[in-house]
């Protein structure tokens, strides 16, 4: 891990759940020393298993996305012990990750005024489901209905909306604060001063929003559900059933795209129709024209489309299940290679790659609570 560019940085986590912990593995991953600080009932987490698991299993799954790569200890914040040996961790740590609603942090001795006292180049960042001047805990399924997340992601108008199937927020705002730490370590090198870093879900969710907030900022029109399609792009997004049952999706963005998906599916006069022939017309005739892509493509063997639209250039791809994806050739880079404690594969949570440094290799699996 000494070839790794985060080499001898040491981490506390005293966040728990999801975000957070997903910024204290990818700081892992980069060869960052990380120290989950755990209560002696440990990151609740540990308690969230599947029908699928095993009751007696020391390790869930759901814990084991986001804590590879650590070592944890149990300390009990709430008494002055505990409080004494986080300050003197403290006094040798570069960064130190929570997750506490506003106020509780300095309850328990916790809070950025306290630590970063003890060590002026330390690094605090603060996740808050609302802000430092809310009090409201954040919780991934709440902000993704709140932020409009829902709203969009259900089957198309008048339909239930419906959450995401990951803790979508969570994710982002982790991502967030990868980059303000990122961003903080170079100001550090620069002035030696450390810093108080706050990232809100709600925030994170809005920034997201991208294209469907723009749609609302400049036109005043309130964007709709439209399922998988895209607002202002067709064919993109829709799912179609081909003969041999393979469902598919295209991301068609572009005009000559188009003419070429025409080509394959033998329908080359969809391409000079006047309803279909520019984007613009293709999004207001969108029903008309997923209507004809639906018939077509049930009429033809979707294993010899996608290769035929491949060959072309032609965004295209079939459905899978999280298992076919993770199973594909291409996915063996993003996984972790099991460990003699915990006999399963890990997921990377970085996803990019350098030329400086290398992948590493391998990582301590997700501890067991209070062990290594």
């Amino acid at each position: 891990m000494t070839d790794l560019p985060l080499h001898g940085l040491r981490v506390l986590e005293l966040a728990s759940v999801l975000a957070g912990p997903q910024v204290g593995q990818f700081l892992a991953e980069l060869g960052a020393e990380v120290l989950k600080i755990e209560a002696p009932t440990g990151d609740i987490t540990r308690t969230w298993r599947t029908a699928a698991e095993a009751p007696d299993a020391p390790v869930t799954a759901y814990f084991s996305a986001a804590n590879w790569g650590k070592t944890s200890r149990v300390l009990d914040l709430a008494c002055a012990t505990g409080q004494a040996e986080l300050h003197a961790l403290v006094a040798g740590a570069d960064i130190v990750l929570t997750s506490y609603k506003p106020g509780d942090a300095e309850k328990l001795g916790a809070d950025y005024a306290t630590l970063s006292a003890l060590n002026p180049r330390l690094l605090y960042g603060s996740i808050t489901g609302y802000g430092p001047d809310s009090a409201r805990a954040g919780y991934d399924a709440v902000l993704q209905a709140e932020t409009g997340f829902m709203h969009l992601n259900a089957a198309g108008p008048g339909q239930p909306p419906q959450k995401m199937p990951v803790a979508l927020i969570d994710l982002l705002t982790a991502h967030q604060l990868k980059e303000a730490l990122l961003l903080a370590l170079y100001q550090r090198e620069r002035t030696g001063r450390g810093a108080l870093l706050e990232v809100s879900l709600h925030d994170s969710a809005l920034a997201s929003l991208a294209n469907q907030a723009a749609t609302w900022l400049v036109t005043g029109q309130e964007p709709q559900p439209l399922g998988s399609g895209h607002p202002s792009i067709v064919p993109y997004g829709t799912v179609y059933t081909a003969a041999d049952g393979t469902q598919l999706l295209l991301a068609v963005g572009s005009d000559g795209q188009f003419r070429q998906l025409c080509a394959v599916l033998a329908r080359p006069a969809w391409a000079t129709d006047a309803r279909f022939s520019t984007n613009p017309a293709r999004v207001v005739h969108r029903h008309e024209l997923e209507e004809l892509l639906r018939q077509r493509i049930a009429e033809v063997s979707g294993a010899e489309l996608l290769k035929e639209l491949e060959k072309r250039t032609v965004p295209a791809g079939a459905v899978r299940a999280v298992g076919e994806a993770l199973s594909q050739p291409t996915a063996r880079a993003m996984l972790l290679p099991i460990t003699a404690a915990f006999p399963h594969p890990g997921l990377r949570t970085v996803a990019f790659r350098s030329s400086t440094w290398p992948v590493a290799a391998a990582l301590a699996g997700p501890p067991v609570l209070g062990g290594k």
